[in-house]
């Protein structure tokens, strides 16, 4: 089930959030295959996105 999105659309929008996202914590991320990765960096990008969609979610709540 990895990588299935609930909105087949949102891919793009992911992707996009994702290379953000990798960009702002320094992680050199290409488009593709992106095994080369240490365990630490993948983390990062992952641990880095879902901090920033709590915040959005936080601050929807908030309004």
């Amino acid at each position: 089930m990895a990588n299935k999105h609930v909105v087949p659309a949102a891919k793009e929008a992911m992707e996009k959030f994702k290379m953000e996202t990798a960009n702002e914590v320094g992680v050199n991320l290409k488009q593709g295959y992106n095994g080369d990765l240490t365990s630490k960096q993948a983390g990062s990008i992952g641990g880095q996105m879902v901090k920033k969609m709590i915040e959005n979610y936080e601050n929807g709540l908030s309004k």
